[in-house]
């Protein structure tokens, strides 16, 4: 009989985590409280975003994720949904994209509409079956990475703000922000890697690096 543990990723065992990531984001952003989604991830799992060259996110550990991506960096955004708009999934590298637009619940008198952080933003997910310990055979994510367009989600914020729609949770959100807050690092201190640690190790290089100037002139 083979072991479930050593048994390789398939591509429906990938679909079914992700609904299930799917339906845990609904129920936090119904409930306002992000941190019932950290099970998601493994023990050792790294999530980290940048908020600009040398400002950098990164929560390593399940526990930090809990404490600080998906608790201090999302408190605040009652109301807020994150609807994922496309998806795609690579079960031979064990890697799901998910795009999301940010919207905020608050409606602008102008136009009717929410307020939104305009361009692309989306969650970069690596996962992996895990080998040992009570998560033993179970899917979870190794490590996240975010993006989203900096510029204009600060617009959005003050545009919210001007308008007078912040909600007071909102506006004590907004004033957490710098490298004292707990996971806010400078490039050179980062405890994981800004491209996900597999990538940024070369296991999945698709195209050998351009020589440099010197190399070519050699």
């Amino acid at each position: 009989m083979s072991d479930p543990v050593t048994q390789p990723v398939t591509r429906a065992e990938i679909e079914e985590f992700w609904e299930s990531w799917l339906a845990v984001n609904r129920e936090a952003e119904r409930i306002g409280d992000w941190r019932i989604m950290a099970d998601h991830y493994a023990e050792d799992a790294s999530y980290g975003w940048m908020y600009s060259h040398d400002e950098h996110f990164m929560a390593v550990g399940r526990e930090q994720i809990r404490d600080w991506a998906i608790g201090i960096e999302m408190d605040g955004f009652d109301g807020w949904h994150y609807d994922y708009v496309c998806t795609m999934i690579d079960e031979q590298k064990q890697m799901v994209l998910g795009f999301w637009k940010q919207r905020s619940g608050i409606v602008e008198e102008a136009t009717g509409r929410e307020y939104e952080i305009l361009g692309i933003g989306g969650s970069w997910f690596g996962v992996q079956r895990q080998t040992e310990g009570p998560d033993a055979g179970q899917l979870k994510w190794a490590w996240q990475r975010d993006w989203f367009d900096m510029p204009s989600t600060a617009h959005t914020f003050l545009q919210i703000l001007a308008d007078g729609k912040a909600p007071d949770t909102l506006v004590q959100r907004m004033k957490i922000h710098g490298h004292g807050v707990p996971g806010h690092y400078h490039l050179d201190d980062i405890p994981s890697t800004v491209w996900p640690p597999p990538v940024e190790r070369g296991d999945f290089v698709t195209q050998a690096p351009a020589p440099s100037t010197s190399e070519a002139q050699a």
